[in-house]
């Protein structure tokens, strides 16, 4: 097992084709990674729900086709039986959708995302659903309503959140790809805190169609994976118009693989690297500086030309993002009252009328942190209120597009940290939301100007993984890919081995010994 869970996706996927390996042991091994370090108390916990039966139903179905050989053989996709992981804000068939909340507990879709049918038509075993922050609030997966995830590099640690479980599945070798959402670094944070890739595509390359809504105007599904170029093809798989999603793009998929393949030459001779002066300095730890300054120099050494430039609108990112999310939150999350959507509590005494239930259902399903986005949200589109808050932040949101078109004119991509810190401590910031926001004042202006991101590790700070991130103009997902491939190699041969093989194994020795 310990040899093909360590397998990069792209690495599984060719010894799949040669016959190396089947799908069905390697469905195999990531299932009983999961069962040896995810469950019990001290476990990774970072799935909701295995879908064991599955996942080897539809290895055994690749396993034959390649088997059988001819045409049928030769059209399966090049990821074709390697197993998946999909956070459970996404709708799936035939597993439960819960979006971490009771609100939806035990919850069946009768349809599936369209990422999901997309990931089934190339025929890639779905090892389950992760948890993450009550529907995507959070930036510590501690705000599930079946409790925490935990970091794979410290036990005691944060994954990053919303996506934590995603994340964390990829780290701790417990699948070779994930999905993930991100609507203000979701994605992103995570991968910095455990080590692992992180994409956020364009807004509209990849539909959101079957994703549980947020902020619709900002959440974007996206690949997890331990590399860049697992992220490639794992985000041309999943992206492309889609009628279902009115918001979704009419244009072809970039070739992400190629250019992932291009930035592993390590030659980024002719790129431009802005560097964000906003995005550094005060509030970021030193230990993620240090890393930051030193992917820099790895980067004007493979030939790209560094520049700085400013985002001064940059500062006011975070609190137009906590204006519109939860104001978008607040209208997305109405439907969850009793009657159309979700769990209905009936109240215990006292007349039964559609107000009571309404209340007392969402007052028994939601969260904590998931009531205080819906009052902040429904405060600030209250009449009075509106134009005073919801709409200056959209005025901000403007203001921030324009300074990212201006900076894109004198540079190709634009880098900084993903998060000002390395993974913090369970509970070191429950009591304090402002400070949990924080968290996300790097990842926050992508979504607000709809442009792509990509966080890659970018080394260790106290002995914890640090995530370097690359900004691209919209639609231009592909430069993501070069730089992002290129400092990952360039880091890699540095180092002498990818960052992941640098972590204490993984909290396998919690678990009695490596796997």
């Amino acid at each position: 097992m310990g040899n093909i869970i360590r397998l990069s996706a792209a690495e599984l996927a060719e010894k799949l084709r040669s016959g190396e390996l089947t799908s069905v042991q390697a469905v195999q091994a990531h299932l009983d990674r999961i069962a040896e370090i995810d469950g019990g108390d001290r476990g990774i916990h970072a799935f909701l729900h295995v879908n064991a039966e599955e996942a080897l139903a539809v290895a055994a179905e690749v396993d034959a086709i390649r088997a059988a050989g001819g045409a049928a053989a030769e059209d399966l996709h090049p990821l074709a039986g390697v197993p998946i992981a999909v956070k459970d804000l996404i709708v799936t068939v035939g597993q439960p959708t819960t979006a971490g909340s009771r609100m939806l507990e035990g919850w069946m879709s009768p349809y599936d995302a369209t990422v999901v049918a997309k990931i089934r038509a190339a025929k890639l075993p779905i090892l389950g659903k992760t948890n993450l922050d009550e529907f995507a609030m959070g930036s510590s997966t501690e705000h599930s309503a079946y409790g925490p995830t935990r970091n794979p590099w410290d036990l005691d640690r944060i994954p990053g959140g919303s996506g934590g479980g995603s994340a964390a599945a990829v780290a701790a070798f417990e699948a070779p790809l994930a999905l993930g959402t991100d609507t203000g670094g979701s994605i992103r944070q995570p991968g910095a805190v455990t080590g692992t890739v992180g994409v956020k595509p364009t807004y509209g390359g990849v539909s959101r169609y079957g994703a549980i809504a947020m902020a619709s105007s900002l959440d974007q599904i996206g690949p997890v994976s331990r590399t860049v170029l697992d992220s490639a093809y794992l985000h041309e798989l999943i992206g492309g118009h889609d009628p279902a999603d009115s918001t979704s793009l009419d244009e072809p998929v970039p070739a992400l693989v190629e250019a992932a393949r291009r930035g592993l030459t390590g030659d980024l001779s002719g790129l431009r690297v802005g560097v964000v002066r906003e995005l550094q300095g005060e509030g970021y730890q030193p230990g993620v500086q240090a890393r930051f300054d030193e992917s820099l120099g790895l980067l004007r050494a493979a030939g790209a030309e560094i520049v700085e430039v400013s985002c001064p609108n940059l500062k006011y990112a975070l609190a137009a993002y906590y204006l519109i999310m939860p104001s978008e939150a607040s209208s997305n999350l109405a439907k969850f009252d009793g009657v159309r959507y979700g769990k209905r509590v009936v109240p215990a005494d006292g007349p039964v009328t559609i107000e009571r239930v309404m209340g007392s259902t969402r007052a028994a399903g939601f969260g904590e942190e998931v009531k205080r986005r819906i009052i902040l949200g429904t405060y600030a589109l209250s009449a009075g209120y509106y134009d005073a808050y919801y709409g200056s932040a959209q005025k901000v949101r403007t203001l921030i597009q324009r300074d990212f078109a201006a900076a894109f004119e004198l540079a190709d991509v634009l880098v900084s940290p993903t998060a000002p810190t390395v993974a913090f401590r369970l509970g070191e910031k429950l009591d304090d939301p402002l400070a949990m926001y924080l968290n996300d004042v790097a990842t926050i202006p992508a979504n607000l100007a709809g442009i792509p991101g990509i966080s890659v590790p970018g080394g260790l700070s106290e002995g914890l993984p640090v995530g370097i991130q690359f900004l691209a103009p919209a639609r231009e997902d592909a430069r993501l890919y070069r730089a992002g491939a290129a400092l990952e190699k360039l880091l890699e041969d540095s180092w002498g081995a990818p960052l992941i093989t640098q972590a204490p194994e993984l909290a396998a020795a919690t678990h009695g010994g490596a796997a």
